[in-house]
């Protein structure tokens, strides 16, 4: 559980959320200085969805990051707690199977997916350790997960700045192109609060999970952990 979530309760976050959904991708975009398309090709790469597989792509918010698993020509369940998100979500890509739930206690039966990825959503979700048993749960065996998230820069000039920006920069720039400037800072700070690489790996292998490995992203900005179920 992050110190951000210590503060908000689900319902609160989920509002937040329901709030910045118009400009959500686009803000994103810029925050990220145009690397958040470059994560989600990552992403993708490490899914690695086959033809006619089954994905569950938790936190997927507008369901843009869903996109890359239809074009690869399986099929996708983009699943989000903010309705405003779905809502969003629903009409831009209204062929999607866009679908509402929470991660801690998933509406999916047991071993439904080849697949279960999130990406920049884990530590938002309540409880950390509860969201990754449940994606255990519904991972088919021999399937995977893909966890692309906020992590600890490797190098620390880098990990200087970047908590720098996160903390000065971060705020006045969403204020000039979020919906809801606030709740960037609050992003700012369950990005600060979130667990390093290692520790993220141990809680995978403590909810189940096996052949348990990350990989930096931009300097550790960002890490994509995985592992088999």
């Amino acid at each position: 559980m992050t110190r951000a979530s210590l503060d908000k309760q689900p319902h609160e976050v989920a509002a937040m959320f329901d709030d910045v959904a118009a400009k959500y991708d686009r803000t994103n975009d810029v925050l990220s200085l145009g690397q958040a398309r470059a994560w989600r090709r990552a992403v993708a790469e490490a899914v690695a969805a086959q033809p006619g597989e089954l994905v569950l792509d938790l936190g997927a918010g507008t369901g843009t990051s869903s996109l890359p698993f239809v074009e690869a020509g399986a099929k996708v369940v983009p699943c989000d707690f903010s309705i405003g998100m779905l809502a969003e979500g629903k009409r831009r890509n209204p062929d999607l199977p866009l679908t509402a739930g929470d991660a801690t206690r998933l509406p999916f039966a047991d071993a439904s997916f080849d697949a279960v990825t999130i990406s920049f959503a884990l530590r938002n979700v309540q409880d950390t350790d509860a969201a990754l048993r449940e994606m255990y749960r519904v991972t088919k065996p021999g399937g995977k997960v893909v966890i692309c998230e906020f992590s600890t820069p490797t190098w620390t000039p880098l990990r200087t700045v970047y908590t720098e920006y996160l903390m000065r920069a971060l705020p006045p720039v969403a204020t000039r192109v979020s919906s809801n400037p606030d709740a960037y800072v609050y992003l700012a700070e369950s990005i600060r609060a979130w667990p390093d690489q290692p520790e993220l790996a141990v809680k995978l292998q403590q909810a189940g999970w096996t052949k348990v490995a990350w990989r930096n992203l931009t300097g550790g900005i960002v890490a994509l952990h995985r592992g088999t179920r």
